[in-house]
């Protein structure tokens, strides 16, 4: 799935820009495109692991 997202999430942030460079701009292009990179971004991060390695759920 790695490889499937980076380059989508590529494609959306460059079709974000690329609408924004037009005289008028199409508002549901730029909301797709941002909720797009939003989700590859959420996907992306979620396999990267804390820094800190404690049990966050112990009571002190």
């Amino acid at each position: 799935m790695r490889k499937f997202l980076i380059p989508l999430m590529i494609v959306a942030f460059f079709v974000a820009f690329w609408n924004q460079s037009n005289a008028k701009p199409n508002l549901f292009i730029t909301i797709i495109s941002v909720v797009v990179f939003m989700f590859g971004m959420m996907q992306f991060s979620s396999k990267i692991p804390p820094k800190d390695k404690d049990d966050d759920n112990t009571i002190i």
